[in-house]
């Protein structure tokens, strides 16, 4: 049994929107007010809270205010857990060294939402055959109507309530057996910003070209945010201030105009992800893939990397990876990524398998010519090709043909291939 999320759009009605929005704001203050107590404790005692120093208080705070007492208890202490979690990432953060980002009070419009912890406390899900639409009862309000489904259906578990854009959502955790089926092919899988995904197999090259989601919305972004940049910088010359100016009418229409754009660009994003993930395992059983340092690749390079930056978080390779691999895991499949350090899929030769050392290739080089072996072909194609033959070698010392056939992950149902 895996957990897996199911995303549900509410439609409320109007006097649910205002239980909504209030349940919103009381969660808000509870996080601030926790946040404030464990502050003034350190400051005052040197001493710090724990989550279940805080249930306690919390318990004391419900039978002073009728405020928490019309909120489900079980939901405010998720709001407290999160708060500690959040502390507990600051601490392991100050630990490594980076960058601690201690943990803030929140205004309301960037609180997201709340919690609940178990199925039938506080909620629960009334969904229809296959977990495809129905109602969502909420503690103070009563049953929502849902739209949505679950590929997978399974047992409800835990539910968290997102307010995003103007429309509310349910994300339910649901503990599940997923079925999916896997292909009987193996490859070599190499990601890139010029062509999204290259795949080697014994069947020939497979290319998936880069759909560029953000440069076809670059343009009407750029002219958003300009209006934008426009109507702040004469509120501020009215208000004199840089900061407190007064927010009108149009403003926040550009301010959703904006959202709209950028929701636009992420939903065609994740669908096109989604899919292709779920295309490759259907046709692969066995993956070679490259690991991905997305944070170190557009780390530096300034303004005349800026261009290639945003191509490359604009095609989310780390999310492609990791649909990749939990996809594979559901299906039995195997999609294991490569040491580079040690291949070196980018300088290595896959025909000849010999680095040339005097001669690296550099990031605008994206052709491949051996020196040793006249081997010719583009870059990614190559790097597909390494990734391929070094995954066939991963499955037995011997031939990769003859290794491939005795471990066919057809007669390993429901787990991994294993070499």
């Amino acid at each position: 049994m895996v957990q897996r999320k199911v995303t549900y759009r509410l439609y409320p009605t109007r006097r649910q929107i205002e239980a909504l929005e209030r349940l919103r704001w009381v969660h808000c203050l509870l996080w601030n007010t926790a946040l404030d107590q464990r502050r003034s404790t350190w400051r005052e005692a040197q001493v710090s809270l724990s989550f279940a120093d805080q249930c306690k208080v919390l318990t004391g705070w419900r039978a002073q205010s009728s405020l928490l007492r019309s909120v489900n208890a079980q939901s405010e202490q998720v709001t407290l857990k999160r708060l500690d979690e959040a502390f507990q990432r600051f601490f392991r953060r100050v630990k490594r060294g980076e960058k601690p980002g201690f943990p803030r009070f929140k205004s309301l419009h960037r609180f997201k939402g709340w919690g609940y912890k178990s199925h039938g406390d506080g909620w629960r899900l009334l969904a229809g055959p296959g977990m495809k639409h129905g109602k969502l009862r909420l503690s103070g309000l009563g049953e929502v109507r849902i739209r949505g489904r679950a590929r997978t259906p399974g047992e409800p578990k835990t539910c968290e309530i997102l307010y995003r854009r103007g429309k509310w959502y349910a994300s339910v955790t649901v503990e599940c057996e997923p079925v999916r089926r896997h292909g009987e092919r193996i490859g070599g899988l190499d990601w890139g910003v010029e062509t999204f995904a290259t795949i080697a197999s014994p069947e020939g090259m497979i290319r998936i070209e880069n759909p560029r989601h953000l440069d076809r919305s670059l343009e009407r972004i750029r002219a958003v945010q300009k209006s934008i940049s426009r109507k702040e910088e004469a509120a501020k010359k009215a208000r004199g201030k840089p900061k407190g100016f007064p927010v009108s009418n149009r403003l926040k229409k550009a301010y959703e105009k904006l959202r709209r754009l950028h929701e636009k660009v992420a939903c065609q994003r994740k669908d096109f992800l989604h899919q292709n993930s779920a295309w490759i395992v259907a046709t692969f059983a066995v993956l070679g893939l490259e690991p991905l340092n997305i944070r170190g690749m557009t780390a530096s390079g300034g303004a005349y990397k800026r261009g290639l930056n945003r191509g490359i978080l604009d095609a989310a390779g780390g999310l492609f990876h990791s649909l990749l691999r939990y996809k594979a895991a559901e299906a039995g499949a195997w999609a294991m990524e490569a040491n580079t350090r040690q291949i070196k899929p980018s300088q290595r030769c896959h025909q000849c398998w010999r680095v040339d050392e005097e001669n690296k290739k550099k990031l605008p080089d994206r052709w491949h010519t051996c020196r040793f072996c006249g081997a010719s072909c583009s870059r990614d194609e190559n790097a597909a090709r390494v990734l391929w033959r070094w995954m066939e070698e991963q499955l037995s010392g011997r031939e990769p043909a003859e290794a491939w056939r005795e471990v066919s992950p057809a007669g390993l149902p429901g787990q991994p291939a294993l070499p």
